[in-house]
């Protein structure tokens, strides 16, 4: 399989497995309980979160274990809303957000919030001085994300932060694509909370977190018995959540070195790309993550492309939507019409791919 579809998830590393299996195995024991073995898990749940908070800047007590970024969104978003009614009952967001941020916008909506959806320019980046503008005195959060999912573009979060901070307005980040892939502090970008999940940074799936600043107060979107402070009920998953702070811990050591190869893979890819003429590049090199790289070719279908080639792992957008054909509502935001949309390719990239991975994408492309 040449798997270049890393944006969509990653594979557990052998460490993250190793620091798993002994919980599911040997060291099964509820860390709620009281008894001694019990109170070792406690504790490898307890530098798991330090690990997360880590990544991020965070401190440890600002971590929320969840699911992954689609609950962690969902809590954020309705928490906020209803445990905040007062603050107002208008949220700002882009067009380009993933699902599980507009589905749950739209759910809200149909419960009487208001949301003003921002657009974005042909490199997919918001008017700052839209948003600007779009601020009322009933605004309470801005939602945008750091890193897009199908094009890799990255917001200016500092600026969007620095823009709330002086209205007074919460910051929401979707940083599902950034964490473990490039510098995050949340004290310097200004975000109020933000949301993760273990697998895209070689973790396992089924566990994410929530980070949100000790002065929030949200509504808890599961109720049951005191885990997370009370902030989510239900018996630890302790062998993923000891996963993900492992996978933390590992991601954060090899940031640079990883980065440093992956800008390489992507130039090399661009370099390639950019020989064909039937071919687009719609991720912007100065503005977009290495990790993604989102390309058109013309008169293609990448629907039947991906279909056919069954070793191959790509992208014709997000892979929350990949199977339902339609256009990606991401690049139709950014201005390319439906048979552009339909031409669309995302790669995305690991440590663990090659320049023959990308050379092998591109004979397919010849052949098609």
């Amino acid at each position: 399989m040449n798997y270049l579809d890393n944006a969509a998830t990653t594979k557990v590393s052998v460490e993250v497995l190793n620091e798993m299996l002994p919980v599911f195995m040997d060291e099964f024991y509820n860390a709620s309980s009281n008894y001694e073995k019990s109170k070792i898990i406690s504790e490898k749940i307890k530098t798991a979160r330090e690990n997360c908070a880590k990544i991020i800047g965070a401190k440890s007590e600002e971590i929320i274990f969840t699911s992954g970024s689609t609950e962690s969104i969902n809590y954020a978003l309705k928490g906020y809303l209803e445990e905040n009614f007062e603050q107002g009952n208008h949220i700002i967001t882009t067009k380009t957000e993933h699902k599980a941020i507009l589905a749950t916008l739209e759910y809200l909506e149909s419960r009487g919030v208001d949301v003003t959806y921002l657009d974005v320019n042909k490199e997919g980046l918001i008017d700052l001085e839209q948003l600007h503008k779009s601020i009322l005195p009933s605004t309470c959060l801005i939602a945008i994300m750091l890193v897009n999912n199908e094009t890799g573009v990255v917001q200016n979060l500092k600026k969007i932060g620095e823009i709330a901070r002086v209205n007074k307005i919460k910051v929401f980040c979707d940083a599902t694509q950034g964490i473990g892939k490039m510098p995050i502090d949340v004290e310097e970008l200004g975000i109020d909370m933000l949301c993760a999940s273990a697998h895209k940074l070689y973790g396992p799936k089924g566990v994410g977190f929530l980070y949100k600043r000790k002065d929030i107060q949200l509504t808890p979107l599961l109720h049951g018995g005191s885990q997370e402070k009370g902030q989510r009920g239900g018996t630890y998953n302790s062998p993923l959540i000891i996963g993900f702070g492992k996978a933390c811990e590992l991601a954060l050591g090899r940031l640079d070195k990883h980065l440093a190869y992956v800008k390489e893979l992507n130039k090399y890819a661009r370099e390639q790309l950019s020989k064909r003429a039937d071919i687009h590049i719609i991720s912007k090199n100065e503005i977009s993550t290495p990790y993604i790289l989102n390309f058109a070719v013309d008169n293609f279908d990448a629907n039947i492309f991906i279909d056919k080639n069954k070793d191959l792992a790509v992208s014709n957008g997000s892979a929350c939507t990949s199977r339902i054909i339609e256009p990606s509502h991401v690049l139709l935001a950014m201005g390319y019409d439906k048979n552009q949309c339909q031409g669309a390719i995302r790669i995305s990239f690991s440590y663990e791919n090659t320049k023959a991975d990308i050379d092998d994408l591109l004979n397919l492309i010849d052949v098609r």
